[in-house]
């Protein structure tokens, strides 16, 4: 999408503080961390919301967790770690290209 963001870290025209890449996904540092660790995985296809999640796309979100799952230790999140997925401006998304919050590092309060 051209105006995307997310779209445009993905694709390295944005400077991101990269973690992980590959084919599909990027992981990257969030700019406004929300706990010791906060690492967002943007699958570098564009689509909005789960609602948008075709065969293929869901497939894609099915490797994406996988792959956030084989990673975590190396991301510093052996001890547990959240996954947050944000559906709409009512749920706090502020970027329409979906995205997965990954939190850690830290014991997290559910509040």
């Amino acid at each position: 999408m051209e105006n995307c963001v997310f779209c445009k870290i993905a694709a390295g025209e944005i400077p991101s503080a990269k973690v992980y890449e590959d084919d599909e996904i990027v992981i990257f540092k969030d700019i406004e961390p929300k706990a010791k660790i906060h690492l967002l995985c943007v699958p570098r296809a564009h689509f909005a919301t789960l609602a948008e999640a075709d065969g293929e796309r869901t497939a894609l979100l099915a490797r994406a967790l996988a792959k956030i799952g084989r990673l975590a230790p190396d991301l510093g999140l052996a001890e547990g770690y959240r996954l947050v997925v944000n559906q709409g401006e009512n749920a706090g998304q502020t970027v329409m290209h979906l995205h997965i919050h990954i939190l850690g590092g830290e014991p997290l309060a559910w509040e």
